[in-house]
């Protein structure tokens, strides 16, 4: 049990903060909803019911959407393009260094394949992040239109489906205000890692690096 709690303590000690975090989301969500809900002289909801609402599935995948929006970008943007001095970036000097891992008897079943199952595979990574980016896209887009249905018709409005919600400048500033700020984070770290360091992070380049080296 030790040995397994070390080798795999960064993603107990990261599912652990998401689930933190997300059920104090949810409790404090839960609160301001119903608060908001008797300043408009409107009922109050359940635990339950509000876990189901479009206030929570909406703030919940706006967030999950530019989260892996940035990530699933970021790993494709960084098989392409360089930066020199980023320990995010391959070496300009040597960019194909990072691929010259040789196959071996204990290579994934996949890398030993070839045409769509060889390029499946060494696209995995990218392909999984775009795709659970599609789908917290639509359900944002679920949550929003359920959400701003709600409001519409507080105020004498109608209700809108999904797709018509989507067709809304609310929805494109909720997306937009989430996405910007990904990009720039993204940008923050490969322009600090040039001269930046953490001791012992993968995510850094060695304290001793000069400036110039590109990648860890």
């Amino acid at each position: 049990m030790r040995k397994l709690l070390r080798e795999q303590s960064l993603t107990i000690v990261t599912l652990g903060l998401f689930l933190l975090f997300l059920s104090a989301q949810a409790v404090t969500g839960h609160r301001a909803y119903n608060l908001d809900q008797q300043e408009h002289q409107e009922p109050t909801v359940s635990f339950g019911s509000y876990l189901r609402s479009g206030h929570f599935i909406e703030a919940t995948f706006e967030n999950w959407e530019s989260e892996f929006l940035q990530m699933g970008a970021y790993v494709l943007l960084t098989a392409f393009l360089l930066q020199r001095g980023s320990a995010e970036s391959r070496d300009p000097d040597n960019p194909e260094e990072a691929e010259s891992e040789p196959l071996t008897d204990d290579s994934p079943w996949a890398a030993k394949k070839s045409g769509a199952v060889r390029f499946a595979y060494e696209n995995s990574l990218a392909i999984a992040l775009l795709a659970i980016f599609v789908v917290s896209f639509l359900m944002h887009a679920w949550g929003g239109a359920m959400l701003y249905s709600e409001e519409q018709v507080s105020h004498g409005g109608s209700p809108v489906s999904t797709l018509e919600f989507m067709r809304t400048s609310e929805f494109w500033f909720e997306s937009f205000q989430n996405w910007q700020s990904e990009f720039l984070a993204v940008a923050g770290l490969v322009i600090l890692s040039i001269f930046l360091r953490q001791r012992n992070s993968p995510e850094s380049k060695p304290v001793n690096a000069p400036h110039s080296s590109t990648g860890a």
